[in-house]
């Protein structure tokens, strides 16, 4: 994460902890009050709702704290295979490197190496050259 980034993830979890703390004073209160309320008279006491700057407030801060989250996430990958093969083939581990030249650790490679090293993996196209090699040099079927 960038300091940008910290710095707006930062305040913005000041800003939310200031609004759930002001949330709590004023429920406590009002609380207090309509015990009070109560004691005096005989009337049930009214619901209040939280006041609209805490409210504003509490929005305010959850969006700082997304943006900064949302500022400080690295590039997104490709999501097909394909495409993430082929980014592999031609740039390697360097188009996988953060802003700082590190290696993302969730690099895995080429995710087909697995297919291509396998020791029973056939190359049709290596196994045709052969046979064309083997019928030119005038080769015959085995047992005749």
């Amino acid at each position: 994460m960038t300091l940008l980034s910290k710095t707006l993830t930062a305040f913005g979890g000041i800003l939310l902890a200031h609004a759930c703390y002001s949330a709590r004073e004023h429920t406590t209160l009002q609380s207090l009050r309509s015990a009070a309320t109560a004691a005096l008279t005989s009337s049930p006491a009214a619901a209040v709702s939280l006041p609209v700057d805490i409210i504003i407030e509490t929005i305010i801060s959850t969006f700082v704290i997304l943006l900064g989250l949302v500022l400080g996430t690295r590039a997104l990958r490709p999501l097909e295979w394909r495409v993430w093969a082929g980014k592999i083939e031609r740039e390697g581990e360097e188009g996988f490197t953060d802003g700082a030249g590190a290696v993302d650790k969730d690099f895995m490679g080429n995710p087909f190496s697995v297919l291509e090293s396998r020791p029973n993996f056939v190359d049709i196209r290596k196994q045709r050259r052969e046979f064309t090699e083997w019928v030119q040099k005038g080769g015959t079927p085995q047992g005749q």
